[in-house]
């Protein structure tokens, strides 16, 4: 298996310059947010932190291929950083402090690389292939992070984005069967979500419609803590456009009531 160190060093330094950005843009009274065609918005914040995570890119990891939400992909071969530049953006335009910068690497197909960063939160996590999940605020400030061991729906809790994305794709019912057997149930949101089931706080996450920026840098942090990353289809990783993670032991109970 490949080791992954030197990429996990470079996210990080990654993360460090955009989070100079991020921090500084955030509840900026000048802060520039247009709406994109399909009626999401961006920030010049979006935009300025992506930029300077390609140009460092660019010039540290210059045979690798680099996709992000706000340009177009650049380069080609078994290597791609994927890179959400501000998850979470309608919370940062609004001045919600939960909204976090995703960094992931796939490498041959597969996410073996992921990093969410949510500074206003004072929070990092982070994986790769083999090395365990963690959460601190650096490399030499972290605690190893693992999924729960709830093994009854009953005794769950699960947390969503919102309502109306099940409604579009006709699975609100089912949905709503779900949410009302769990123990407890709470619309944490996008990445964070993940990251709680990851540490163990939240068992079930779920969303029925996202992009593969979105997930790729959650499914390390969650697989490597010990849960289950698929999509709605049972389909490993973020390719199936939505997402179930779970601790594991109630995986195949939520795909077969959501799925």
């Amino acid at each position: 298996m490949p080791a992954y160190d030197d990429d996990l060093r470079l996210a990080h330094v990654l993360a460090d310059a955009v989070e100079r950005i991020t921090v500084a843009r955030f509840r900026a009274e000048d802060l520039v947010v247009e709406s994109k065609p399909d009626l999401t918005l961006v920030s010049d914040a979006d935009k300025a932190a992506e930029e300077v995570v390609r140009h460092q890119l660019k010039r540290t990891r210059p045979r690798d291929a680099v996709e992000g939400e706000e340009f177009e992909t650049t380069g080609r071969g078994p290597r791609r950083w994927v890179i959400d530049p501000i998850d979470g953006t309608h919370n940062f335009v609004r001045g919600v402090p939960v909204w976090a910068t995703l960094i992931a690497l796939v490498d041959d197909g597969q996410p073996v690389l992921g990093l969410v960063a949510a500074p206003a939160l004072n929070r990092r996590w982070w994986a790769a292939n083999g090395s365990g999940a963690w959460s601190g605020r650096s490399l030499s400030s972290a605690k190893r992070i693992g999924v729960s061991k709830v093994s009854q729906i009953s005794d769950a809790s699960l947390s969503y984005s919102s309502m109306g994305g099940w409604k579009k794709h006709d699975r609100y019912k089912a949905f709503l069967s779900l949410a009302d057997d769990c123990w407890r149930t709470r619309a944490y949101g996008d990445f964070w979500s993940y990251m709680l089931v990851a540490e163990g706080a939240v068992d079930i996450a779920v969303e029925p419609d996202l992009e593969v920026y979105d997930m790729a840098a959650l499914v390390p942090i969650v697989t490597e803590a010990g849960g289950r990353f698929t999509s709605l289809a049972g389909t490993p990783g973020p390719w199936g456009g939505n997402a179930v993670a779970t601790n594991g032991l109630l995986h195949d109970e939520v795909l077969g009531r959501l799925g």
